[in-house]
């Protein structure tokens, strides 16, 4: 597998992140809403580990592209979205259900539109290569 294949593969990944994500936050309106229950804060546990997967999926594709594609998709903010993954898997004790929040309604919906334009565009570059 070529390394624009296993950046692909690591897209798709990231995007089914953002889709549990996505559906996982959907019925959370508040910040507290993370804080209610237990099973609220299970919920808050299981999207801060996809949080995880998608900044530690960031990571790896930045690596398996050279650093070379996520700097042509200034967009998104690809550094906060590794440096919160390097948080939350280090600094767990410092969680803050209020950027959590912030995350899920406004930087998600956004990763996952950039994401798919990369995917598009990497399919875009392999056809050509094949017609060459």
């Amino acid at each position: 597998m070529s390394d624009e294949s296993a950046a692909g593969e690591v897209l798709k990944q990231i995007i089914e992140s953002v889709d549990k994500i996505l559906g996982r936050s959907k019925t959370v309106k508040t910040p507290r809403d993370f804080l209610k229950s237990e099973r609220s804060l299970e919920k808050l546990d299981s999207i801060c580990m996809q949080l995880i997967a998608v900044g530690e999926g960031i990571k790896n594709f930045d690596k398996l592209t050279r650093k070379r594609v996520l700097t042509n998709y200034p967009e998104f903010e690809w550094k906060k979205a590794m440096g919160m993954r390097d948080i939350l898997s280090h600094h767990y004790f410092d969680l803050n259900s209020e950027i959590v929040f912030d995350v899920c309604k406004n930087e998600i919906p956004k990763l996952k539109k950039v994401a798919t334009q990369i995917i598009a565009d990497l399919d875009k570059k392999v056809e050509r290569s094949k017609r060459i």
